[in-house]
């Protein structure tokens, strides 16, 4: 019986559908693994197919591949290396299941399926697998290893089974999603089943940015006495080999290694949509983004996310002045694009807004102006990018925040054009943190440049659409400060109006913004996609009918 072994965490970045290149990031992963001296490699959930890869697994052909590629995984582990748990869709007697597959020895020596699948927030997995059986450890090399899955360790059953059939420690493959104080809660959860099963627990998770997800990584080990004895870092690739040991007690022990500190909520939120926009772009193929840059901080904030990201020359601003526009704002975008370097165009908007005068004129007789003109304007600009756009294959990023997404201060087909948003998920209180942050951190593996890349004049001045003379926000809406608490209540927390009152906001106030809230449904569902930061995102997250007659909000 063994009373040493090393074991390796791949905490990669899979992309969803590249079976072969994610077989050969496990090859890459496994030959470090190798001259590093490891017995095992652990890697992150579904690392073959990518995750999560949706209604992309229902395909036989697809199934097809992943089984080719652990196959021929397999087979390589002849050689006399590192075993590998690997993860993959997997049919066994006409069920497709969410795997996990010990390859040694030029085989496929054990299969675990997951137990618990999630179907909630963003996750459908009911909808595409089928629920393993309980299982029992496996035996590698006379070592019981019980493999749970993801979310088979956030309640106590399969672990409390495996636990009672011998396992001696658990390694857990995860796809576990970003959002904002998630890394406690998956500690929490682990000391819970560490606590009850008297385990050693190991949680390796993927890294990297899928469509509206991005995951953070932050891997790491507790000991069965509840200690951490590793925490790898969160929002990078890496791989690390661990010294396990058999006590005198039977129970196996990881030596301390590397704990590095968690990130703060501002650095977390701003890598969150860094990370998930370079590998929207990248995985896609895009050959960088276009921004509408107004002189106001939502798209001043989306440059420098763009530019740590991409890099300052993938990242092309085109400043459209109407009319209205301010000189404050011509020099404060001026100021973005001289502290980022990035490539510039000024496009003026107005002789689109004369041309639309003019069609209109007969149409619009007797009529005033409102916010049709307004969002003519708006509409202008969004022309104006994706005709770029399509003509030199920029992806269009938007720039709407969370704040302005939850009330329909938007325009569809105007700032709503794009084809990604990395503020989707942000209140306009967090745009305004994150870019502080900024001014005064740089973010690892940012691309950008040191130091204030924001002036701060656009952080300390009142925001503005620029759609009318003098127009500020908070003309049509509550100051952000007192708007993203309501918001928060109802989107997140889907508090009744009487309880947000009771925190301190006028009523009419409330019942006018649950009114908002409900009647943009339409708009929020045409909007492009967006990093999730928050624990309900607008989206997979939040599932409303547009069509809702329900007027709670009317009542006394």
């Amino acid at each position: 019986m063994p009373d040493q072994l090393r074991i390796a965490f791949a905490q990669i970045n899979p992309i969803v559908g590249d079976v072969q290149g994610n077989a050969d990031k496990v090859r890459a992963a496994r030959a470090e693994a190798a001259k590093q001296g490891a017995d095992l490699v652990l890697f992150g959930e579904l690392v073959l197919a990518g995750y999560p890869p949706e209604d992309l697994v229902l395909k036989p052909a697809f199934q097809d591949a992943c089984r080719d590629a652990a196959g021929a995984l397999a087979a390589e582990t002849a050689d006399g290396g590192p075993a590998m748990l690997v993860t993959t869709p997997w049919v066994d007697d006409g069920k497709l299941y969410n795997a996990v597959l010990l390859l040694d020895q030029g085989a496929i020596q054990a299969a675990r399926y997951k137990v618990d699948l999630p179907n909630y927030s963003v996750f459908d997995e009911k909808r595409v697998f089928a629920t393993g059986p309980m299982p029992g450890p496996i035996n590698f090399r006379d070592v019981r290893i019980g493999v749970p899955i993801c979310e088979d360790i956030w309640s106590p059953g399969v672990v409390e089974c495996l636990e009672e059939t011998g396992a001696e420690l658990l390694l857990v493959p995860n796809g576990s999603p970003f959002e904002v104080d998630k890394p406690d809660v998956r500690l929490n959860h682990v000391v819970g089943r560490v606590t009850e099963s008297g385990l050693p627990l190991v949680y390796v998770n993927q890294v990297g940015g899928q469509d509206e997800l991005a995951f953070d990584g932050a891997s790491f080990v507790v000991n069965a006495d509840r200690t951490l004895a590793l925490q790898m870092e969160s929002w990078t690739e890496s791989l690390v080999v661990t010294q396990w040991t058999r006590g005198a007690d039977g129970g196996w022990v990881c030596a301390p290694g590397l704990v590095a500190p968690p990130p703060d909520r501002s650095e977390q939120i701003y890598q969150a949509a860094m990370v998930a926009l370079r590998d929207y772009v990248n995985k896609n193929g895009f050959p960088g983004v276009l921004i509408g840059l107004s002189g106001g901080i939502d798209s001043a904030i989306s440059a420098a996310i763009a530019v740590d990201a991409l890099g300052a020359e993938r990242v092309h601003c085109v400043m459209m002045p109407s009319p209205y526009t301010s000189q404050e704002s011509l020099d404060d975008a001026q100021g973005v694009v001289d502290a980022m370097k990035m490539p510039y165009d000024t496009i003026s908007i107005g002789p689109a807004m004369q041309a639309f005068d003019q069609m209109l004129a007969h149409a619009f007789t007797g009529k005033n102006a409102d916010t049709t003109e307004e969002n003519i304007q708006a509409r202008s600009r969004g022309l104006t990018l994706m005709a770029l756009s399509n003509k030199f294959g920029h992806m269009v990023l938007s720039t709407g925040n969370k704040s302005e997404m939850s009330v329909g201060y938007a325009t569809l087909y105007g700032d709503m054009c794009g084809g990604y948003n990395v503020l989707k998920d942000m209140y306009k209180t967090t745009v305004f943190a994150i870019s502080k942050w900024r001014n005064e951190n740089k973010p690892a593996s940012g691309l950008g440049a040191d130091g204030v890349v924001i002036p701060w004049n656009i952080i300390n001045k009142p925001p503005t659409a620029e759609l009318r003379p003098d127009q500020k926000d908070e003309d049509s809406l509550p100051p952000y400060d007192k708007l993203d608490d309501i918001l928060y209540c109802f989107v997140e927390d889907e508090m009744r109006v009487e309880e947000v009152v009771a925190r301190g906001h006028d009523i009419d106030t409330v019942k006018r913004i649950w009114r908002l809230v409900d009647i943009a449904e339409y708009k929020r569902r045409q909007a492009p996609p967006g990093v999730k930061i928050s624990a309900r995102a607008f989206g997979k997250d939040r599932r409303y009918p547009i069509t809702n007659s329900f007027r709670r909000y009317v009542a006394s």
